[in-house]
């Protein structure tokens, strides 16, 4: 841990030989902490633990665990200015896909209430919905991965029918679904 100004920021530079990683972040999880959990699990360690705690805990687990915090107060991999935990988790990873650079801006508009992607409302409802209907946090993060399944498939489609949209233009209801299957198959 390092203090800067007063604010300990706990660094996620860990020697990782392997093995899945723990990451703790704070409990009752939402947009953010849905989110990252998904994307750690798909871009960077399929074997990834998650655990949920208070926010004053976090420092503590993060010590004992060797886990890396996300989305806690003070933490490299937090919200900076107008990004949210997603943003920081996308930069520090260097996940270039241009999918997951969409759908960070709906995380982030659901998250952060910044003005943004207008599908981030519909993400923020949803993720309420999870969360509170969930028995814990671990039960939320299971159930929200299919919804974020299915937004990074929208953000495929909708760079997908912007690069075609000329070819698309000319077919039929029927054929530009077939046409973009195959080409999400691809």
């Amino acid at each position: 841990m390092k203090q800067t100004e007063g604010l300990t920021l706990i660094s996620t530079k860990r020697f990782w030989k392997g093995e899945s990683l723990k990451w703790v972040t704070r409990e009752y999880v939402h947009v953010d902490r849905t989110a990252c959990p998904w994307l750690i699990k798909r871009f960077i360690d399929s074997k990834a633990e998650f655990i949920f705690a208070p926010n004053e805990k976090i420092p503590e687990i993060v010590r004992k665990e060797n886990a890396i915090p996300y989305d806690a107060v003070d933490v490299e991999l937090g919200h900076h200015g107008d990004k949210c935990s997603f943003d920081a988790i996308v930069e520090k990873y260097k996940i270039k896909d241009p999918a997951v650079l969409e759908l960070a801006n709906i995380v982030r508009a659901a998250d952060t209430d910044k003005p943004g992607a207008p599908e981030g409302a519909g993400l923020d409802a949803v993720m309420t919905g999870i969360s509170m209907a969930a028995k814990d946090d671990h039960e939320a993060i299971e159930r929200a991965g299919p919804v974020y399944d299915a937004f990074y498939t929208y953000c495929r489609l909708k760079i997908l029918r912007e690069k075609y949209k000329a070819e698309i233009e000319k077919t039929d209801r029927k054929e530009r679904r077939e046409f973009l299957k195959k080409k999400l198959l691809s």
